[in-house]
């Protein structure tokens, strides 16, 4: 376990091989598996409302969705049918993630608290929330699945010990008059830096240990607008429930590469930024979608991205080069989250429209 990035990766190549060839010897090209053809599995309906998040369980035997109708609901994959509901929270499920041990399940919602569940008996473990919080709307896993980040409609990070649920540090940047949201947090495949992403979409870059101090700060998608001042670039207004101006480059999505090259956000601007690691150089911008960007993947080998947006497509990208080589037109409104199995060999999507999708790619997904 010297190199943690290594080690990232190991996991989620080896138990390729025998799945994809047969012959248990070369690892997935994964481009050329997800260029070769997708094909849809099956249709997890069971929500009442919009599905916000996805995630697969460790094993890639069982997925977890969550949405508006505040339920945790638990999916078979083989046979589509719903093995559980998990009650608990009192507003949206914003986001689902496993630990690497399949053992917990966290879940943060508009109720300003996250849960953390065993999955196998739907009961509730522990409840992680502080006095002030607001809408939890992000949460990411460190590598180890030791750490819990949140994003939420405040302008400080929370991270905290999962085996234990101690509150372990708060991550607050140094501008004092900084008021924006951190509503999106991606930690780095070797668990030492955060990422968060805010509500004008500017990216930071933390130092999770020792220091908890933000190391980098990015333009990212924002861009400077000549009438504006700190005051009006998007103070919350509670009498009208909303804000004094559109956020027009909030950040939607965050992601590291595997191989920890390459940070990756998406945008309510409509496009998808990547960035050189680890000094946030800015490398390319990708453009195609035509709404909010809300989620992203990656392959284990870092070649193939996936995106999802609310203009209800999910878009394939070639890393090496930016092109997108397919979009996925089969939800019938937006696409909030998307989940790339352990192996890397399905995908999964959780729409506006009330369904979660399973994909398969490969030769013989083409027809």
């Amino acid at each position: 376990m010297a190199d943690p990035t290594a080690s990232q990766l190991a996991p989620t190549s080896s138990p390729l091989a025998p799945s994809s060839s047969g012959t248990g010897s070369a690892p997935v090209d994964f481009l050329e598996y997800w260029k070769a053809g997708v094909r849809e599995l099956t249709t997890f309906r069971g929500h009442s409302h919009g599905v916000w998040s996805v995630a697969f369980a460790p094993d890639g035997l069982t997925l977890a969705s969550g949405g508006v109708d505040r339920l945790v609901r638990m999916w078979d994959i083989e046979t589509g049918r719903l093995l559980r509901s998990l009650r608990g929270h009192t507003a949206d499920i914003r986001s689902v993630v496993f630990t690497p041990d399949g053992q917990t399940l966290a879940t943060a919602s508009e109720d300003r608290t996250i849960r953390l569940w065993n999955p196998n008996t739907g009961e509730t473990k522990k409840l992680l929330f502080t006095r002030y919080d607001h809408n939890v709307v992000s949460l990411s896993l460190s590598p180890d699945g030791l750490m819990l980040a949140r994003g939420s409609h405040n302008k400080d990070i929370k991270i905290w010990e999962v085996t234990t649920g101690t509150e372990l540090m708060t991550l607050l940047g140094k501008d004092q008059y900084d008021h924006h949201w951190s509503v999106c947090v991606a930690f780095s495949p070797d668990g030492m830096h955060l990422a968060s992403g805010t509500d004008i979409g500017k990216i930071k870059l933390w130092e999770v240990l020792p220091s908890g101090e933000d190391k980098v700060l990015h333009n990212g998608h924002w861009k400077h607008d000549d009438y504006e001042t700190s005051e009006t670039r998007g103070y919350f207004v509670e009498d009208d429930g909303g804000f004094q101006k559109p956020m027009d480059y909030w950040i939607g999505a965050m992601a590291f590469t595997p191989d920890a090259k390459l940070l990756i956000t998406g945008s309510r601007d409509q496009t998808i930024k990547l960035f050189d690691m680890p000094h946030v150089a800015e490398q390319r911008t990708l453009k195609g979608h035509t709404a909010w960007v809300r989620a992203l993947a990656v392959t284990p080998d870092s070649k193939v991205l996936f995106s999802a947006s609310d203009d209800a497509t999910i878009r394939f990208w070639d890393l090496s080069n930016g092109r997108c080589f397919r979009t996925l037109k089969a939800h019938a409104a937006g696409v909030r989250g998307i989940n790339l199995s352990p192996d890397g060999m399905k995908l999964a999507s959780a729409s506006w429209d009330r369904t979660v999708k399973l994909w398969k790619g490969g030769a013989e997904a083409s027809e």
